[in-house]
């Protein structure tokens, strides 16, 4: 990288993050001194969007070519409090806590108790949700059962299509026009519903035109003082661009990454949806631009890597919006998930590897910053050089690009009722999430754990850590007589907090249909043709998630009591029951026995796996394809982020060996240290859940760095993946450290500020994890050869 972007990245790595209430006082200025309550929702949503992008700073940061800020200026980060209100308790932790911190000035603590709260407390969406609960849904949340990703961010986790690069907001008010120009009002009720909505979008559109104008006059004005000749030029230049996107369609590469940013900002600005937004499928979408640019002389190679770096950087400046409590625990991390898709197939079948997929590979390695996350799509028609390519950044211990499997995603797509058009133009988003991009909403709704839902069957639905009734009365363990007994106990346990937690969430999307998001509206397909919100049904494809976390940790749990208390009989269920209320205490030889003479989930064990599949089909059974409110249905994926941790923290000493407390097992990853046969026998057991019937799988590898050091270890690391991906496995990720590296840092931290590790479906800062976390990662098994 050259000067410039050295300097971009260093200053965006070095910025301490910090709370900006920029957004939270103009947001309440808006709703408490402008007469809004005489306009329908959406629009005064997008009233509000609108006096948000006319008044917030313009920041352009020496040098950069990309200009634009979720901020006033790099990491800093606005609030939300129209979806939750930080309290002065929450400002100060925030600014305490000695990771994962933002800096709160004395000057914000006072406006936000003076100005913020005085109006948006028990004003709040996450007040409205707390408020609509019932007990039965408050006493599983508390009690760890499930979580609610709603509660503190917006719905979202879409990400952009096609069709953003090639049309401007100028041609999309068109189209807004045109369609109101056609509604029915003689024979269709819902036509005031739908003008009021595509009034919204139009006005949202003039929002971020008029933003990109704003950010043009101050070019102009910057570049007039500009002494150096050729900055000066630049500034002009980036001033036309601005002046010319997002109105109207790109024209050139340069125009093409700035008008997308502008897309980006509309849409984290207008509210905090669940992090993840992101361009797509970013190699195809700008092939175009950048051919045409080497044709015509307007651009390079190299202005196009310095372009592409610059943009990197713009990800980077943007930590995600604070989160407090359950969903700090939740995700606790600067990252907001934006997850770059790289190869895969174009929408005619064929390979969508171009010569920009190795030039972001390029840029990935070189500017290896956590944000945004990579991936790479690998299909059966991906060249194998394209893949080497990817693991010969993997080897560096970035934890980037992770790896998907095309092939499978598609048919994932497919499955849940899209286009094969469709499902080729899709691909991934936050960790592992799949999605058609441009036109669907897809909603995560929370995570949901599986192994306090067996703690909870085993004291006949009491939860033993509070002593309360939460569950149904399914039988007193110890009176079951077979495994088949028990499981049929946990499979009632199971839907009944699945039918809480689908209930709550069907109140909560009702909620977020009052709260409409008309930038993020226009964007997606269908929203304009339906004149319908994204938040209430408007995407041509609705989709919701619960996330299934724990299912290492519950196969395990299951097989050593259908092992030990059913099959064996080396222990009663009553004894079983005393030894997990002591955590094991005073039996460590029958612990020793749980832990190293039971099958365990991720060695290839038939008997172990076989329990693996059976929860995943109670689970996918309870889920599966029930309806949501907007037209859509649920499907379950199976990823932690950093969940497990938390859900570990309310679960108390399970029958594999666990003990109290301590982290659940990730994603669908065997247990921490527990797969002994090496990495062929964790994919093979992982091979052996139906992938194409979830949104998506998340499995972690550990290895050590010698094993990457040979061309011949990297050839065997592809193979191996190829294999995966032949038994129909969804996704992949590496962590390419030794546990001793990872040890040291623990202890000195200040020499290893650079570690970067994967955590879930994403890379972060080792030091910049808590201690749980970190055990956890080193935890996982180490290995050395495939």
């Amino acid at each position: 990288m050259n000067k410039r972007i050295e300097q971009l990245r260093k200053q965006s790595i070095e910025t301490k993050p910090k709370l900006s209430l920029e957004r939270a006082l103009l947001i309440t200025e808006f709703y408490k001194e402008i007469d809004v309550f005489n306009d329908s929702p959406p629009i005064r949503r997008a009233k509000a969007f609108k006096h948000i992008l006319d008044n917030k700073k313009i920041c352009i940061n020496e040098g950069e070519l990309i200009v634009g800020e979720r901020g006033p200026e790099p990491n800093a980060t606005p609030t939300y409090p129209e979806v939750c209100c930080h309290s002065i308790q929450d400002l100060e932790i925030l600014n305490s806590r000695p990771k994962v911190s933002f800096k709160v000035s004395e000057e914000d603590y006072c406006q936000t108790k003076d100005k913020i709260l005085s109006f948006w407390k028990n004003r709040s969406i996450r007040d409205q949700i707390f408020k609509q609960m019932e007990d039965s849904w408050i006493n599983a949340y508390e009690a760890g059962i499930f979580t609610e990703f709603m509660e503190q961010r917006a719905p979202g986790h879409t990400v952009a299509g096609k069709k953003i690069w090639n049309k401007g907001f100028l041609d999309f008010k068109k189209d807004i026009q045109n369609r109101i120009d056609n509604l029915d009002f003689f024979n269709h009720s819902e036509a005031f519903n739908k003008r009021e909505q595509l009034r919204a979008m139009n006005i949202a559109a003039d929002a971020i035109i008029d933003f990109a104008l704003r950010y043009s006059r101050e070019l102009s004005r910057v570049a007039e003082s500009e002494t150096d000749k050729t900055r000066k030029e630049e500034l002009r230049e980036m001033a036309e661009i601005c002046a010319y996107v997002p109105a109207r369609a790109p024209r050139t590469f340069w125009e093409a990454l700035q008008h997308y940013w502008f897309v980006h900002l509309g849409v984290i600005i207008e509210y905090n949806t669940w992090d993840s937004f992101n361009p797509g499928r970013l190699d195809q979408h700008l092939l175009p631009f950048y051919m045409n640019g080497l044709k015509d002389g307007s651009l390079t190679k190299e202005r196009a890597v310095e372009l592409l770096q610059a943009f990197w950087v713009k990800f980077n400046n943007q930590p995600a919006p604070p989160k407090v409590g359950v969903t700090a625990e939740e995700s606790n991390t600067y990252t907001d998930f934006c997850n770059i898709n790289i190869g895969g197939l174009k929408e005619d079948g064929s390979n969508g590897v171009n010569e920009l997929s190795y030039m972001l590979l390029d840029v990935i390695e070189e500017m290896r910053i956590v944000q945004p996350s990579s991936n790479v799509q690998i299909s059966k028609k991906t060249p194998e050089e394209f893949l080497i390519r990817a693991l010969s950044i993997i080897k560096t211990g970035f934890g980037q690009p992770s790896i998907f499997n095309t092939d499978v995603i598609i048919q994932e797509l497919i499955r849940q009722g899209k286009s094969i058009k469709d499902a080729r133009n899709g691909g991934a988003s936050g960790c592992v999430e799949v999605g058609a991009f441009g036109k669907e909403s897809y909603i995560l709704t929370g995570y949901f754990n599986l192994v306090k839902i067996l703690e909870i069957t085993l004291y006949n639905g009491i939860d033993p850590q509070t002593g309360k009734q939460i569950g149904l009365k399914t039988g007193i363990a110890s009176d079951f007589n077979s495994f088949s007994e028990l499981l049929e106990a946990y499979k009632k346990q199971v839907r009944h907090f699945i039918d809480i937690k689908i209930k709550g969430n069907q109140i909560i999307e009702r909620i977020w249909a009052n709260s409409p998001a008309p930038f993020l509206s226009i964007i997606i397909d269908d929203c304009i043709i339906k004149g319908k919100d994204y938040n209430n049904g408007g995407a041509k494809y609705d989709t919701s998630y619960i996330q299934i976390v724990g299912i290492g940790s519950i196969t395990d749990a299951l097989t050593s009591l259908k092992y030990n208390v059913f099959d064996q009989k080396t222990m009663t269920m009553e004894k079983m029951l005393e030894i997990l209320e002591n955590d094991f205490q005073g039996y460590e030889t029958i612990h020793q026995k749980l832990l190293s003479k039971t099958p365990k989930y991720g060695n290839d064990n038939d008997y172990a796996d076989e329990i693996t599949k059976q929860v995943f089909n109670i689970v996918y059974n309870a889920i599966e394809n029930r309806p949501n409110t907007k037209g859509g249905k649920y499907h379950i994926n199976l990823l932690p982020t950093t969940v497990h941790i938390y859900f570990g923290k309310v679960t108390g000493a399970t029958p594999d060996g666990r003990r109290a407390y301590m982290p659940l097992s990730e994603g669908i990853s065997p247990v921490q240290g527990m797969d002994t046969n090496g990495p062929t026998a964790v994919l093979k057991s992982a091979g052996k859940i139906d992938h194409v019937r979830t949104g998506g799988t998340l499995i972690n590898q550990k290895f050590t760095p010698e094993l990457f050091h040979t061309k011949e270890g990297i050839t065997k690391i592809a193979h191996l993946i190829r294999a995966y991906f032949e038994m129909g496995g969804h996704h992949i990720q590496f962590n390419v450290v030794s546990a001793d590296t990872l040890r040291k840092a623990q202890v000195s931290p200040e020499l290893y500020r650079d570690l970067i590790v994967r955590v879930a479906g994403y890379s972060d800062y080792f030091v910049n994890l808590g201690v749980d976390l970190q055990d956890e990662i080193i935890r996982r098994t180490e290995h050395t050869s495939c």
